[in-house]
C-alpha cells in the first residue's frame, strides 16, 4: 500500500493568502524566498518594496533575474545583519519546519519585522497520525517527497505546538487560518485533525513592541 502523503497547498492559495494580509507599498522581507515568484507579485500588484533571502545560488539568480533585491544566506546562522524594525512584514512560507533552531528564527524575525507571516505544515492531521499507528512510518508530503534520512524537513510539528510556541516566547497569534483540502478556512472545528497546513499573523506582545 502507498505511503500517506500530506497534501501541500497550491502555490496560488498561498500567495493569495499572504497578500491578503499585506499593506499596499509597505516593506517586505521574504524568509526562503525561492525564486522569487511571491516577491515579484508584492512588487508588481501591491507595490511593495521587497527585499530576498535564500541559500541557493540557483534561488539568488533567479530573484536577481526578475530585478528584484536578494541576499544569498543561511537562515540557520540568523538575521543578525538586518537591523531591528526595518520591515513591516516578514513572509516564512513552508521553510520553518526547514530550519535548525525554529524558535530563534521566529524571534529574529519579529524583531527585524512588526508583523510576520508563516505557512507550516500540520503534522497533526488524522491521516498522518494513522500512518504512524498503522505502519509506524514517518509521513512525506507532495512537494517534499523524501525519506526521513534526506528529507530537508528538520521539524514534525502540529497547530498545537506551534500555538505552544508562540506562547512561549511571546509571540502573539493576530490569525490562523488552517488550510483544509485546498482551502483557507477560517474558523474550523478540529482544525489541528483535518488541516493539512496552517496559516499564522504573528506579532510581538505588547511588552516587547518598542515604547
Amino acid at each position: 500500500m502507498a505511503r500517506y502523503q500530506l497534501p501541500d497547498p497550491s502555490v496560488q492559495l498561498v500567495d493569495e493568502l499572504i497578500m491578503r494580509h499585506i499593506d499596499r507599498e509597505s516593506s517586505v522581507i521574504d524568509l526562503g524566498c525561492g525564486d522569487g515568484r511571491l516577491m515579484h507579485r508584492l512588487h508588481q500588484e501591491m507595490g511593495c518594496h521587497v527585499v530576498g533571502i535564500d541559500f541557493e545560488q540557483k534561488n539568488v539568480n533567479s530573484v536577481i533575474q526578475r530585478g528584484l533585491p536578494v541576499v544569498a544566506a543561511d537562515l540557520n546562522k540568523g538575521l543578525a545583519d538586518i537591523p531591528s524594525d526595518t520591515f513591516d512584514f516578514a513572509v516564512l512560507s513552508q521553510t520553518l519546519q526547514q530550519v535548525q533552531n525554529p524558535r530563534q528564527l521566529l524571534m529574529e524575525m519579529l524583531r527585524v519585522a512588526n508583523r510576520g507571516l508563516v505557512v507550516v505544515p500540520n503534522f497533526g492531521h488524522w491521516r498522518v497520525r494513522l500512518e504512524v499507528l498503522r505502519k509506524g512510518r514517518t509521513p512525506i508530503t507532495q512537494a517534499l517527497p523524501y525519506e526521513w534520512h534526506e528529507s530537508p524537513n528538520l521539524h514534525f510539528m502540529s497547530m498545537f505546538d506551534f500555538r505552544e510556541l508562540m506562547e512561549s516566547i511571546g509571540l502573539q497569534i493576530v490569525k490562523e487560518r488552517p488550510i483544509i483540502r485546498g482551502r483557507s478556512v477560517d474558523k474550523a472545528w478540529a482544525a489541528n485533525l483535518r488541516a493539512d497546513s496552517a496559516f499564522y499573523l504573528l506579532e510581538r506582545s505588547p511588552a516587547q513592541k518598542p515604547a
